[in-house]
């Protein structure tokens, strides 16, 4: 008995050792990525001028006068990202209030078997797939010249985004006690009542999280959205071919040099001050509305 206890306590210490190593290590690589994007953008930005790297409206990095201005860029990331959220959180969680609703059925199963799938599939998939249905459907319908633009990025974007929030909202629905539900049922509440005025407040924080993470897939997409946006540093419209931060880097990095290059690293640093930044506002609203 001393023995299977005291082998039980070499196993503990062994394990709690690899996690802390996996935790240091993770947190080592943010700091090593965060400090190589530093040193490799901020050159750039301090050769162009951070107000006409920033809020510049051209970007013509290989012209003879070169220009590089990522305000385009910055504008079409956020209008991208918004749109994708707008469509796709709601979507989202109403299949995710469906699912978790839910116990028993064929159906049931066909979705869920459906969003697994849908988080398997890669995003150059996506693309194909915008590119080929999406992108002449919105040209035929809206009855444009070039279907490739904001629009049906948004429409790809959301599609992608659909998997991370319907999982994670799904795991914080079932998560909520049923004592709630049945308390609430007791009380007169009608089923739907039940869902909303209970069991998705009761959920707020994982739907949060499944929102950090839709937002994260969006804006840091860049082969899909490459496909179907029509990759022109254009400043957005709806329905105008336009290119994303990342699209920006993607489109461009192969063929760089010298202070083009070095401005698709200042592009970057961007691209992850801007996701970190969401992240810690979005982590901020949670906190603070839990306390």
């Amino acid at each position: 008995m001393e023995k299977v206890k005291k082998t039980a306590h070499i196993l503990e210490k062994i394990m709690r050792t690899i996690f802390t190593v996996c935790g240091f290590f993770a947190a080592v690589l943010v700091v090593v990525i965060t400090v190589f994007l530093l040193i490799s953008g901020i050159p750039a930005i301090k050769e162009i001028g951070i107000v006409d790297f920033l809020f510049g409206k051209v970007w013509a990095s290989t012209a003879d006068d070169p220009s590089y201005g990522i305000l385009p860029f910055i504008l079409t990331s956020v209008y991208g990202t918004l749109g994708a959220v707008l469509i796709g959180v709601p979507t989202g969680i109403m299949c995710a209030v469906f699912l978790s609703e839910t116990k028993k059925g064929i159906f049931g199963n066909i979705v869920r078997k459906t969003v697994d799938l849908l988080s398997g599939i890669p995003s150059v998939v996506y693309g194909l797939v915008g590119m080929i249905i999406i992108v002449p459907a919105v040209r035929e319908v809206f009855g444009l010249p070039d279907g490739a633009n904001l629009f049906s990025a948004i429409i790809v974007l959301a599609v992608m985004i659909l998997p991370s929030v319907i999982s994670v909202s799904e795991t914080a629905l079932r998560a909520v006690p049923k004592e709630y539900k049945e308390a609430s049922l007791a009380l007169g509440a009608t089923k739907t009542e039940t869902v909303f005025g209970i069991t998705i407040p009761a959920a707020r924080s994982g739907i949060i999280t499944s929102v950090i993470l839709g937002v994260g897939r969006a804006i840091g997409e860049a082969m899909a959205v490459m496909m179907v946006s029509g990759n022109v540093p254009n400043m957005p419209g709806l329905f105008e071919s336009v290119r994303f931060l990342t699209t920006a880097v993607a489109s461009e990095m192969a063929y760089s040099s010298g202070l083009q290059r070095e401005a698709l690293f200042s592009v970057a640093l961007v691209l992850f001050a801007f996701i970190m930044l969401i992240n810690l506002i979005l982590n901020f609203a949670v906190k603070k509305k839990g306390k």
